[in-house]
């Protein structure tokens, strides 16, 4: 008798200026989260990478860590002048960077959550992007290694009191992106120097064999790089941004998208089809495809095979934003930040557009674990008024929407995918349901996807738009591509009209009479 694994709840993880709480769900009973973990006061909260542990910082020298599945306190720890805090993928390990006024002072340490101790420690002048964490971990942890003064210093990470125990001599090397599942690479970024292009460099995470690297890429004008390891640990993506663009057709530099595979298959330039920036890159969940969101606006979007080909257009639009769904098959096109919110679900299997929705000013979103939902949030500091949270259905159509007075964050817990069942037979499903409800409402698409949202919600009033911007409708269709949608004239806009048609008409009169005195 085979017995049946049950798939596990999802749970989000609100964060308000008095502290966070945990949901459960979706999906919600009556429409609304229950409520798993009561507030808990904080500054910070994250959870590991396989969502086995959540930490929590209280205060400045506070740090609590709970188990993410009982949501019980497991460990704290007091750590003064406190900058900043990270776990380790799996959970085992802590660090924690602490304001140092010495060289002499070991400044970030590592500490082994379950027995509090402190494993390692070592100092650092300061923390960056590029240089936090510290200590980077493979998935599974079983690599660790750090950037060092012209080194990677690798550890065994089992036993971290043995110190590193080799390196990789890189002299110049400013950044290292350390390949996740499984962690069988190491790429570093080495700047431009004394007219040496700048090159990104593959090695081995073995030490035998890294006498050489794997694959190499080198360019000029070259200011930073985002580095983007795939699944398998067989490709790797990096955007390379310069701070100054030659062609002077933008104020923010150039970007180019280099794509680098460790069988040595492909080296070079992804070809992209429109000149313009790269606004943001991501890996599939299977590693075998990756999406770009490229040009000028309205950008254009395409996915591409594991050979660096293009496999299918996405179009153009107002986008800057690409997520993937963990699940596989269905991909989601959106423009946050300063473009105006724009939706658009793709299953990229069948080259279908499933639906188009907005969430204007999201500064989050991302897929739940299980593929089913999309969760967006507008969050402060970036915003600091019409905070909330909204979850829509994996086809776009809006499933639940809070308001927040102030909200900081909105994440998922994350789960391993493969725990859940597939999406494909809930995709079958809401096919079923979409060609019975097409027989019913045989009305476009316009009206399909506003059938979508409910009564309540599509009845609010819009958004404050300012008077300059209510008949500027062509020139958001010319910018962001489409056709402008007609809006109606609003009761204070009818007034100033007919008020203005007065005044012509009088000046009119006006000066017809001064004509004829005259």
């Amino acid at each position: 008798m085979t017995s049946i694994v049950q798939s596990p709840n999802l749970e989000i993880l609100a964060r308000e200026p008095e502290g966070f709480s945990i949901w459960k769900g979706p999906p919600f009973n009556n429409g609304q989260p229950a409520i798993k973990l009561e507030r808990v006061s904080c500054t910070v909260a994250r959870f590991s990478d396989n969502g086995s542990r959540l930490m929590v910082t209280k205060n400045n020298s506070v740090i609590s860590v709970y188990d993410g599945y009982s949501s019980n306190e497991i460990r704290s720890f007091e750590i003064p002048s406190l900058l900043g805090a990270a776990l380790s993928p799996c959970g085992t390990y802590l660090q924690t960077f602490q304001k140092s006024t010495n060289p002499q002072d070991k400044n970030v340490v590592l500490w082994e959550i379950h027995s509090g101790a402190s494993v390692y420690q070592h100092f650092q002048k300061n923390m960056t992007k590029a240089t936090w964490p510290s200590i980077q971990f493979s998935s599974d942890e079983s690599v660790a290694c750090r950037l060092a003064t012209n080194e990677i210093q690798f550890f065994d990470s089992k036993d971290f009191s043995k110190g590193f125990i080799y390196r990789l001599r890189l002299p110049g090397v400013a950044a290292i992106e350390l390949s996740k599942a499984p962690g069988s690479y190491i790429a570093a970024f080495l700047p431009e120097s004394k007219g040496i292009p700048a090159s990104i460099q593959i090695f081995s995470s073995n030490k035998d064999a890294q006498t050489q690297p794997i694959a190499r890429r080198s360019f000029f004008r070259c200011s930073t790089v985002t580095m983007h390891w795939n699944k398998l640990s067989s490709g790797l993506l990096v955007v390379a941004q310069s701070d100054v663009d030659k062609t002077n057709q933008s104020y923010y530099g150039e970007s180019k998208l280099n794509y680098l595979t460790t069988d040595g298959s492909h080296e070079g330039l992804v070809s992209l089809r429109k000149e313009g920036p790269v606004h943001d890159v991501q890996w599939s969940y299977s590693g075998l495809e990756f999406a770009v969101v490229y040009g000028f606006m309205p950008a254009k979007a395409t996915i591409f095979d594991k050979k660096g080909n293009p496999s299918l257009e996405l179009g153009q639009g107002p986008y800057n934003t690409v997520r993937f769904n963990p699940k596989g098959r269905v991909v989601c096109l959106a423009g946050f930040g300063n473009l105006p919110g724009d939706m658009a679900f793709w299953d990229y299997k069948e080259k279908k557009l499933l639906g188009t929705t907005k969430a204007e000013c999201s500064v989050t979103s991302e897929w739940s674990p299980d593929g089913r939902y999309f969760m967006t949030a507008t969050t402060a500091p970036r915003l600091q008024i019409d905070n909330g949270i909204k979850i829509f259905h994996h086809d776009g159509s809006l499933y639940f929407k809070k308001m927040f007075n102030k909200l900081h964050q909105a994440d998922w817990k994350p789960e391993t995918p493969e725990s859940f069942s597939d999406i494909d037979e809930l995709v079958t499903a809401v096919n079923t349901i979409k060609i019975g409800d097409n027989e019913k409402k045989a009305q476009g698409s316009k009206s399909t996807e506003t059938s979508k949202i409910p009564a309540s919600i599509a009845q609010k009033p819009a958004a404050y738009r300012p008077p300059h911007a209510k008949n500027a409708d062509s020139v958001k269709a010319e910018l962001f591509g489409g056709i402008a949608p007609a809006t109606e004239i609003s009761k204070n806009a009818l007034r100033n009209k007919k008020r203005r048609e007065k005044q012509k008409e009088k000046k009119a009169a006006e000066s017809g009479s001064n004509a004829s005195i005259i």
